[in-house]
């Protein structure tokens, strides 16, 4: 059975920084790309970062480049999101996806002073 499980969230404040994980189980994901999505209240779910199997490729959206960073780790089966310069706009619950066929349960992120 396929799992991913997230951690990370919490509360911050506008310019502390944060780190997602995502963990999964089941099978190895060596070969498929990973991604983090988020969705805010009321808007619809957003991508906002991703990167290849081979990790050399990384993609991001406009409002999180140079502040995000994504990674993976294929030994332990996970995904990062590093995120730095956090501001109130990123609050949401930030989904992990392996190959856009598998997600997780979502994290709350909420940035406020």
């Amino acid at each position: 059975q396929v799992r991913l499980v997230e951690s990370g969230g919490g509360l911050a404040q506008p310019g502390d920084s944060m780190r997602l994980s995502c963990a999964a189980s089941g099978q190895s994901f060596i070969t498929y790309s990973m991604a983090w999505f988020r969705q805010a209240p009321g808007k619809e779910r957003e991508f906002v970062a991703a990167l290849t199997w081979t990790g050399g490729t990384t993609y991001y959206t406009n409002s999180v480049r140079g502040r995000f960073t994504i990674s993976r780790d294929n030994a332990k089966n996970m995904v990062l999101l590093q995120m730095n310069s956090l501001k109130p706009e990123d609050t949401a619950v930030y989904y992990c996806s392996v190959g856009l066929q598998f997600w997780g349960q979502g994290t709350q992120v909420t940035v406020s002073s």
